[in-house]
């Protein structure tokens, strides 16, 4: 069943609440009251639940809320990285895009966008089934820089690293979203041109530069 818009809205609010802020939501937050149709679709549904002021995911409200989050933030980087839309107009681009992504569409974006692990806001992007399996059906678009192949160029998409410090390692080195780089070799060490510059690395940091491929 298609839950409108509205819910979908609910549920998102929800996770993100629950899962990334750890915190707890009323109506009042959500600026909606108990009789209103988006609320009350999902309390039939069993997705939502009421407890005093809270309201809180429940049963398979909290699987589809994940995927609700999930199809945002692919959809933000669709917007970014393949459409080259400016950041200003990602967001609400990406709130309509979201409502029409299908699971069987949905994963196929996350292919071709080499299976992202967080979304332009630096928050991460919840795996899916495709993520797993790492299909291949669809060349990817972005990809990790391990990916390609000496001689290839590309345009740094974004910088995943495990930890604030490799990520200001990484930037220090001159690896920054939106330089185009080339690759002149992978081994025994990745060497980059970038620029007038050559930067050396290896395939541990190279791993986590995500690039689009260029022709």
């Amino acid at each position: 069943m298609k839950l409108s818009d509205e819910a979908e809205e609910i549920l998102e609010t929800l996770w993100i609440s629950a899962k990334e802020k750890k915190q707890n939501v009323d109506l009042n937050y959500l600026k909606l009251a108990r009789d209103d149709p988006p609320v009350k679709e999902l309390l039939n549904l069993g997705y939502i639940a009421i407890l005093g002021d809270e309201t809180q995911l429940a049963g398979r409200g909290r699987k589809e809320a994940e995927s609700i989050v999930r199809r945002h933030r692919l959809a933000e980087r669709l917007m970014l990285d393949v459409l080259d839309l400016k950041k200003e107009l990602m967001n609400e681009a990406a709130c309509k895009f979201e409502h029409l992504l299908y699971k069987e569409v949905e994963e196929s974006v996350c292919t071709l966008l080499g299976h992202p692990k967080v979304c332009p806001h630096g928050k991460s992007i919840p795996r899916g089934r495709c993520c797993g399996k790492m299909d291949r059906a669809i060349s990817p678009v972005v990809s990790s820089l391990i990916e390609l192949d000496a001689g290839q160029r590309g345009r740094i998409v974004y910088l995943h690293g495990k930890n604030d410090k490799e990520l200001q390692k990484l930037m220090a080195m001159g690896i920054l979203p939106g330089m185009h780089i080339q690759i002149i070799q992978k081994f025994p060490s990745y060497l980059l041109q970038i620029g007038q510059t050559q930067v050396a690395m290896d395939e541990k940091m190279a791993e986590d530069v995500y690039v689009r491929r260029e022709r």
